[in-house]
């Protein structure tokens, strides 16, 4: 196998179990174990790490090891700061680019929800159903800034959601309904109320983020108790 396609390999294998927090945050990793793992060389494995610093996902520091940074309060506001700005402008600038037969499927698939459907039986469903949705709008634009920026942001959202755990019926409920919100005005051509509607989603999902985190252990996803100022 070229070694390209190790370095790849590599990349992504560390990604994915950083994402779905199998490595958590605030965890020390070491080479010697990374390589053990994938039966990979040091070389590859280097590269990786050295992508994934450049991402924020790890921090390598000397004579201490390499450590999956940890999802802090800070970090979790700058998140959701960051696509307060991304996601509704992209609605704002670039809603006419939004193909119709998807935000339709989209429309009909929030419009229709059940306690039987799958959404509400299996969260990674629901998750992988909310990144379409949210990737759709920013993919829209043709920004290849944006896109990368957006990468970045996606994936520590991703960490949040595993640390969290579960999200709850009533949630997910909002949620669609949120959706809704913002594509009937996408569907209407209404940008600006789209946009509007994002923010307060946005801003939604802000607050169950933290709801969630108090409900969990602060022992088991390494935060600090929040201050009522974040709620």
């Amino acid at each position: 196998m070229p070694k390209t396609n190790l370095k790849t390999l590599a990349y992504h294998h560390i990604r994915q179990k950083i994402i779905t927090c199998e490595y958590a945050p605030g965890a020390f990793l070491n080479e010697e174990m990374l390589t053990e793992d994938m039966n990979l060389s040091r070389t590859p494995v280097r590269d990786a790490l050295s992508r994934l610093e450049q991402e924020g996902l790890i921090q390598i520091r000397s004579k201490r090891g390499i450590m999956v940074t940890p999802l802090s309060v800070r970090e979790i506001n700058m998140i959701y700061e960051m696509r307060l700005l991304y996601e509704p402008y992209a609605l704002l600038n670039y809603g006419t680019l939004l193909p119709q037969e998807s935000l339709t499927e989209f429309y009909h698939i929030f419009s229709h929800k059940n306690s039987d459907t799958e959404c509400f039986q299996n969260n990674d469903y629901f998750y992988d159903l909310d990144s379409r949705f949210h990737l759709m709008i920013i993919e829209t634009c043709p920004n290849i800034y944006i896109h990368r920026s957006y990468r970045l942001i996606h994936a520590q959202d991703t960490r949040l959601r595993y640390m969290t755990g579960n999200v709850s019926n009533n949630r997910l409920e909002e949620t669609f309904r949120e959706h809704l919100a913002i594509i009937v005005p996408c569907l209407q051509g209404n940008w600006e109320k789209a946009a509007e509607k994002m923010v307060l989603h946005i801003e939604e999902s802000k607050k169950s983020a933290f709801h969630l985190i108090f409900e969990n252990s602060a022992d088991s996803i390494h935060l600090q108790k929040i201050p009522p100022a974040f709620l």
